[in-house]
């Protein structure tokens, strides 16, 4: 049917934990989406087709209306913004924390401090409210390896269990922000096909409640 609603999801570690919530809801993709190639997927429903891409597209994708709907990681809608999008559920999936991290004994105090991320909004904000001025670097992964090797004193990044950190002579310092999977919804869409849209919302929602 040529109108479907699209729901965009993020590749990785939400994909692998969104799934099984929506196939309690009834949707499922008709063939694995980790093994094949395909990047659209039609679902158990006819009204209804997966896109699996990454994180930092999501919000893009929504916002063009391209797909009404998407899943992505909370960290991705602080950094980059969230306009365009409604964001009614939490969908209480892939949590995590982000935070600021330093070589194990870190203490601060300084009034300036070069910090590697790619979370560099985030970050800007997080060190401005504290007085702080940081020269920010941005980096797209291995955040650790910066302080070791004094291209920066600290990081801004997601941390999950820490065990990356302690492994590179580093520890967490402070949280940013609690971290976790939201759905969001283009809002030109929510009144245009609202009477499609938020029934699956309302079933996402009593999901997620219901454990």
């Amino acid at each position: 049917m040529t109108d479907r609603l699209t729901l965009a999801l993020t590749k990785g570690r939400i994909l692998k934990e969104t799934l099984p919530l929506l196939a309690r809801a009834g949707i499922e993709p008709l063939e694995d989406v980790h093994s094949s190639r395909k990047l659209v997927f039609p679902t158990t429903r006819d009204d209804l087709q997966l896109i699996i891409i990454r994180g930092s597209d999501v919000p893009t994708y929504v916002r063009h209306g391209v797909a009404q709907l998407g899943v992505v990681g909370k960290d991705i809608l602080l950094e980059h913004g969230a306009e365009g999008l409604y964001e009614p559920l939490d969908l209480g999936i892939a949590r995590c924390r982000l935070m600021t991290a330093g070589p194990t004994g870190w203490r601060g105090g300084k009034a300036r401090v070069r910090v590697a991320t790619k979370f560099v909004n985030i970050a800007r904000r997080h060190f401005a409210a504290r007085g702080v001025h940081a020269e920010l670097i941005k980096l797209y992964g291995a955040m650790e390896l910066a302080p070791m090797m004094d291209l920066a004193d600290l990081i801004v990044d997601i941390v999950d269990t820490g065990n990356t950190l302690r492994a590179n002579g580093m520890e967490p310092l402070e949280e940013i922000a609690a971290i976790s999977s939201r759905l969001v919804v283009n809002k030109a869409a929510m009144r245009s096909s609202h009477r499609r849209i938020q029934p699956l919302v309302d079933q996402l929602a009593s999901l997620v409640e219901g454990g």
